[in-house]
């Protein structure tokens, strides 16, 4: 979930509040009637929002200046502690609901760039220290995509990661954290993985840390995977393979029952070496990364001309199909494949072993308009349009139904997480 969620004008939050902690707090009703557990925030730690192609921002939030700072961005007050007072007031009113609060860390890079990014504060302070740098000790190692990658297994970062998840549990009150790229923590000075991170085994064995609900992005923009062999004993993990594999199924590609009957059932081909329990899976088919639901299947390849980069920026290998008419139709028969496709994801999604994500508006299908990378769009192309409640009210009734089928009924494993293996509403 994102500060999109009540940015539009139609949010029906007051304008001081749209796109605000405080304006979460008023949609708190509706998340309620749609039975979720969890909310999964994208990175609200302070960030650069001028990252981004020229003319946009940074709208995801992936270029942390603070791991200790709530975003000023994000609050609807002005004064000195505004942020974290409004963040605080957010969790205690969601956990008042009985709804947990889950932040999207980045512990893997800062929004101090390249070699020729601004100095803002590690480089400054210990650049060697601080970052994996290449052999001349000139130029940063890359391994995350955003020009640099933080040394987590220095005991300087090691300190700091740790004190910045103590600071959000004890002083902000959130109840667990999904690490962005968290294959990164995984690797050594140099840059090789490690079988044995030391601060993967500092967070798991951290007493503070004891009851809080962990999940990694297990991978980086390197090359390095490690969906089900993730080092630790309490990770759960986003699974890449549910995404893609239900949406090979469900667009109809050969030789892929296999597959979809080991996503039912918790990915035993992934995690059942592990002997863990199967709500060790996050399953997904959509996230803030990609098409939105509606989009995969209303198109058939990425439209991401207005972020500037000719279209070349995104994922090509998306696994969508648009039902025969490429965007928006009025066609009743392509719409009402849509809609059964869209019913498909969600049965496999909320019913599937592990513990299900929605993507933000998919329950009322929120298109972004085929852009696949909507990471500088703080605007109608990522913003929840909530017009589309009503339009698309059958599909949030079918939703709210299979929640509360999942929610009520006794499934075939033991649960040992309840609330992580109820529903998550994400980015």
């Amino acid at each position: 979930m994102s500060c999109g969620f009540t940015r539009h004008p139609n949010s029906g939050v007051v304008a001081a509040k749209r796109g605000t902690y405080a304006g979460l707090i008023d949609k708190i009703p509706y998340l309620q009637d749609l039975g979720i557990s969890a909310v999964e925030l994208l990175p609200v730690f302070a960030f650069d929002e001028q990252d981004g192609p020229p003319g946009l921002g940074n709208y995801w939030g992936y270029q942390p200046l603070s791991f200790f700072a709530p975003h000023d961005g994000y609050s609807s007050r002005s004064d000195a502690l505004g942020a974290v007072d409004e963040f605080r007031d957010m969790v205690k009113a969601l956990h008042g609901a009985g709804i947990e609060v889950i932040l999207d860390v980045v512990y893997n890079h800062t929004s101090e760039g390249r070699e020729d990014g601004p100095t803002i504060c590690f480089r400054g302070l210990a650049n060697e220290n601080y970052y994996i740098l290449a052999e001349d000790k000139s130029r940063y190692a890359d391994y995350t995509g955003c020009g640099n990658t933080l040394n987590a297994n220095e005991p300087i970062v090691r300190r700091l990661i740790l004190d910045s998840l103590r600071y959000w549990v004890t002083k902000m009150h959130v109840d667990g954290f999904r690490f962005d790229l968290a294959s990164i923590l995984a690797r050594d000075q140099q840059g090789r993985p490690m079988s044995s991170p030391p601060i993967l085994w500092d967070i798991e064995s951290d007493p503070v840390l004891a009851n809080v609900k962990l999940i990694a992005e297990a991978w980086d923009a390197a090359g390095l995977y490690q969906v089900g062999s993730f080092v630790g004993d309490s990770w759960k993990e986003w699974n890449g393979r549910f995404r893609d594999d239900i949406r090979a199924f469900l667009k109809g590609d050969d030789g892929t029952v296999r597959s979809l009957a080991f996503r039912l059932t918790g990915s035993p081909d992934i995690f059942g070496h592990e002997e863990r329990e199967a709500e060790q899976s996050i399953n997904f088919v959509t996230c803030h990364d990609g098409f939105t639901l509606n989009d995969l299947v209303s198109f058939n390849s990425k439209h991401n001309e207005t972020n500037g980069e000719g279209n070349r920026d995104g994922a090509d290998h998306n696994l969508s199909w648009n039902c025969g008419a490429e965007g928006s139709t009025t066609d009743p028969q392509v719409e009402r494949l849509r809609n059964r496709q869209i019913k498909n994801f969600l049965v496999v999604t909320l019913l599937a072993t592990g513990a299900p994500m929605l993507l933000m508006g998919d329950e009322i299908r929120r298109s972004q308009g085929g852009n696949n990378n909507a990471y500088c769009q703080n605007n109608d192309v990522s913003w929840l349009d909530w017009t589309l409640a009503e339009k698309h009210a059958d599909v949030f009734r079918f939703v709210k139904a299979l929640i509360a089928l999942r929610t009520n009924r006794e499934l075939p494993v033991d649960r040992l997480d309840m609330t992580l293996n109820e529903p998550i509403l994400s980015k």
